[in-house]
């Protein structure tokens, strides 16, 4: 299986393109001053993935930017920190302020030279606005939770993505690869629909999985990569043995 076998890049924004755990992480920083005492980063985001999961479960249709401000009053109830309402919506109103990681915008700018680059996310439109605008690309197609009506890692998702990459496109799932940083969200979701897929592997010099809620098991990647940029330079040393 070669990177050149596939005519569509699927990928997972927030983790992947978008530095998701410092953007949470200091959009958080108000509710920690008031907790006071020093609360490690994994700790951190950990509680927050565990509010968030659930959150997702009990609310899908909820567009992401309320949902944010729910798991941001669901964490100050947790730690018994009183807040106003407009504080959680401050941090719901937060995703543009997100930063992507360094090598996203440029390695995407190569990549679109060579692919469809389509977005799948549990974002809502507007707030993916602003992280669209960092990312500097022209994307194909931007499916979101709230197109959807669901949050990954719900099969929805993936279905909604297929059908419209068919539809759209007329690209079938031999055409697709998914690119993605959670395992938990993405790869093992992928695995079960018999999706190949990418692992970009953000944390890999850091234990745990952060904001991220750990996968039951292990999913299978047909690619590991540390970085986005580790993955065009990947796809060029492809092309340069032809």
């Amino acid at each position: 299986m070669k990177l050149s076998d596939f005519k569509v890049l699927t990928f997972d924004c927030y983790g992947t393109l978008i530095d998701w755990e410092t953007g949470l992480y200091e959009g958080l920083r108000p509710l920690l001053d008031k907790r006071g005492d020093k609360l490690a980063r994994d700790a951190v985001l950990e509680a927050y993935a565990r509010h968030e999961s659930d959150q997702q479960v009990m609310t899908p249709e909820m567009p992401y930017c309320q949902l944010l401000a729910v798991v941001y009053a669901r964490l100050a109830n947790e730690w018994g920190i009183p807040i106003r309402k407009s504080e959680a919506n401050i941090f719901g109103a937060s995703v543009p302020d997100w930063p992507a990681f360094a090598d996203s915008a440029p390695a995407l700018a190569y990549l679109k030279q060579h692919f469809k680059l389509v977005i799948l996310s549990n974002v809502d439109r507007l707030s993916f606005r602003g992280s669209n605008a960092r990312l500097d690309v022209a994307f194909d197609a931007i499916y979101s939770a709230q197109d959807i009506g669901a949050y990954k890692p719900s099969a929805r998702n993936f279905h909604y993505m297929l059908e419209h990459l068919r539809s759209d496109f007329d690209l079938g799932r031999q055409d697709v690869l998914h690119v993605a940083q959670s395992l938990f969200h993405d790869h093992a979701r992928a695995n079960e629909l018999g999706l190949a897929s990418a692992w970009i592997d953000r944390r890999h010099d850091q234990p745990g999985w952060g904001a991220t809620v750990a996968p039951a098991q292990i999913p299978h990647v047909d690619f590991h990569f540390e970085s986005l940029e580790a993955l065009a330079q990947a796809h060029r040393a492809e092309r340069a043995a032809r």
